[in-house]
């Protein structure tokens, strides 16, 4: 790789609200990135830098910073996992309190996603992002897979990153061409929500073959934007059991550098 400026890609923040009746750090909204993420992409020396949301009229001062400008100096976009999106965004009413998501953040990396697409950068959704990306462009979640989608596999244990299953490519598709001679492979996915309508030009680029949910989806348009149900930042060097996720980082990485000014 050139010696040259390295490229830029932003990651989305996870949004930690305050907590009821906490002190110190607690008390106050945090924005935090994920440690195994961020290890993932700069092992290929890219400049990784958290995009924090902007408020136009913040309670300290003002900004004139918007998120736009990020979308416009940076060369992708990540966007990590996290929070269920609120059923809200896609015209539901949460079935349970407690998949009620976050609709704080949802409205941030909506804005963010569609200024990288505007800006015509490449972005990569991991997990929540992958359904956020499905919402953001018209699609529908379902708010649990376990109550929703009957003889649905696990998708969520309590084993987390410990936890895998195979998903099958789509013939002819991005993933497939990524992997060559392969049918799929196995991956750590874990969520409870899934894709149940697909957005608007999007299409399925890998499924749950025992299922049928959802694990990837791709944009038709000529733009790079993928969204993997998957964690490829879980997936270890040499576990021949998972799909090794380099492929998946430099076909992004590929597409940013050719945005890269």
């Amino acid at each position: 790789m050139s010696r040259g400026k390295p490229v830029r890609i932003g990651l989305s923040a996870r949004i930690f609200h305050p907590e009821p009746d906490a002190h110190g750090i607690r008390s106050k909204t945090l924005q935090v990135l994920e440690q195994s993420v961020a290890q993932w992409v700069t092992v290929r020396d890219v400049l990784l830098l958290m995009v924090p949301s902007v408020l136009q009229d913040g309670i300290l001062m003002r900004s004139n910073i918007r998120l736009r400008d990020y979308a416009e100096n940076l060369d992708g976009l990540i966007l990590q996992g996290g929070a269920d999106v609120s059923p809200r965004a896609y015209g539901e009413e949460p079935l349970r309190p407690e998949w009620g998501g976050d609709p704080v953040r949802d409205a941030y990396e909506m804005e963010l996603l569609h200024e990288f697409m505007e800006a015509r950068k490449p972005v990569l959704g991991i997990c929540r992002g992958m359904q956020l990306i499905n919402v953001a462009l018209g699609g529908t979640l379902y708010q649990d897979i376990e109550a929703q989608v009957a003889g649905a596999a696990a998708h969520q244990t309590a084993e987390y990153d410990r936890h895998s299953h195979d998903v099958r490519f789509a013939e002819g598709g991005l993933l497939a061409r990524l992997y060559p001679g392969q049918a799929g492979g196995g991956v750590v996915s874990i969520h409870h929500q899934a894709v149940r309508v697909l957005g608007r030009d999007l299409e399925a680029e890998a499924v749950s073959p025992v299922d049928g949910i959802v694990e990837a989806i791709r944009g038709k348009g000529r733009n790079f934007l993928l969204g993997v149900q998957w964690h490829p930042e879980f997936h270890h060097p040499g576990d021949e059991s998972v799909l090794d996720c380099t492929p998946l980082l430099d076909e992004f990485l590929a597409a940013a550098r050719k945005r890269h000014w």
